[in-house]
C-alpha cells in the first residue's frame, strides 16, 4: 500500500523544515545536533523512496500474474 498523498506531502514539508533547522544548527549548535537532524532528513528520504520501490514491485508482480 502506497503512502497517501497527504502523508507524503507532510513528510516532504517536515524534510523542508528540517533542512532549515540544519542550516541554523550548522552555524550555531554542537555538531551532534547537525548530525542528528541530517539522519532525520535521510530517514524521511529513504521512507519515501522505499515506498516508491515497493509500489513498483507490487505493480510488477501484478502484471506478471
Amino acid at each position: 500500500m502506497a503512502l497517501s498523498e497527504s502523508v507524503e506531502q507532510s513528510l516532504k514539508d517536515a524534510e523542508s523544515n528540517l533542512r532549515n533547522a540544519l542550516a541554523f544548527a550548522a552555524r550555531h549548535e554542537d555538531p551532534h545536533v547537525a548530525v542528528t537532524i541530517s539522519k532525520m532528513i535521510s530517514n524521511i528520504q529513504q521512507l519515501i523512496e522505499l515506498d516508491k520501490m515497493f509500489e513498483n514491485m507490487e505493480d510488477f508482480f501484478k502484471k506478471k500474474e
